[in-house]
């Protein structure tokens, strides 16, 4: 009982900090609209956002929808793919040496020149979307996961050898369980990327996402229909970290808590 009493007050904590400084902030905010010390058409007070994006709900609703499966998507397909080429970068050096830089030199071409590239290639559906979001995620998942593999103990790794363990045994009894903090680390910057990727993706053809309607309500001189629109785009990027937050807890359960000193402890 006390030690629930004492989690939950940890929890509070953690959490009044910022959101004292968020409130602060609308607040600000608010007052600096009421007053005039900015204009409305450029920065809509958050009373006018909240009340505009009542009033277009349904609509607001049915394009965050549509990003949110262009998200999911890309951020399914991508980490599984940056998954499988880590695996397959570890189990094969010699591949490694030759493919590991050319993926360090993908990362050096920005996100909004792919877009246009892949339209190009494939027209304006779902296809060049889906692929630009896995784009972006499949790089922090890979490179999270090959760091991972790489730091097996190597005390343990020599045992089994010497028992008789294959390349095939090593990886999924050793390697893998050994990597799983480091994937999820990956995965959890691969699922914030993934909502710039889908916003982005939006951007590519303006009619249904959040990125589109965000560009088009610019574009009509309508800034509480675009400021709602960040907005959501916001909350959707924190839920997607916390699942993958969630999924990291339920999945790496022997990982001792962390002291506030930053070492680990035994419960």
């Amino acid at each position: 009982m006390a030690s629930r009493k004492k989690s939950g007050t940890g929890a509070w904590a953690k959490l009044w900090p910022p959101a004292l400084a968020l409130g602060s902030l609308i607040a600000l905010w608010q007052a600096s609209a009421s007053l005039g010390i900015v204009d409305a058409w450029r920065i809509p007070a958050p009373s006018a956002v909240v009340l505009e994006a009542i009033e277009i709900w349904p609509r607001l609703m049915a394009h965050t929808w549509a990003t949110l499966k262009l998200m999911m998507l890309g951020f399914t397909g991508g980490s599984a793919a940056g998954f499988a080429l880590a695996a397959l970068l570890h189990l094969l050096p010699g591949v490694r040496r030759g493919v590991y830089p050319l993926l360090i030199l993908s990362q050096n071409v920005p996100v909004v020149i792919l877009g246009p590239i892949l339209t190009m290639l494939f027209g304006y559906g779902t296809l060049p979307k889906t692929l630009l979001v896995m784009l972006v995620c499949f790089f922090p998942v890979s490179v999270a996961m090959l760091s991972g593999l790489a730091s097996a103990d190597a005390g343990l790794r020599h045992y089994m050898r010497m028992i008789g363990a294959g390349k095939a045994e090593l990886f999924w009894k050793l390697e893998l369980p050994s990597a799983a903090v480091h994937l999820f680390s990956g995965l959890k910057i691969a699922a914030t990327y993934s909502m710039l990727g889908a916003v982005i993706a939006d951007m590519l053809a303006p009619k249904l996402g959040l990125g589109g309607f965000m560009v088009l309500s610019s574009r009509g001189f309508m800034p509480e229909r675009a400021f709602a629109a960040v907005i959501l785009i916001i909350i959707v990027s924190m839920v997607m970290f916390g699942l993958v937050t969630w999924a990291e807890r339920i999945v790496i359960r022997w990982r001792p808590p962390v002291r506030e000193g930053g070492e680990r402890y035994e419960a």
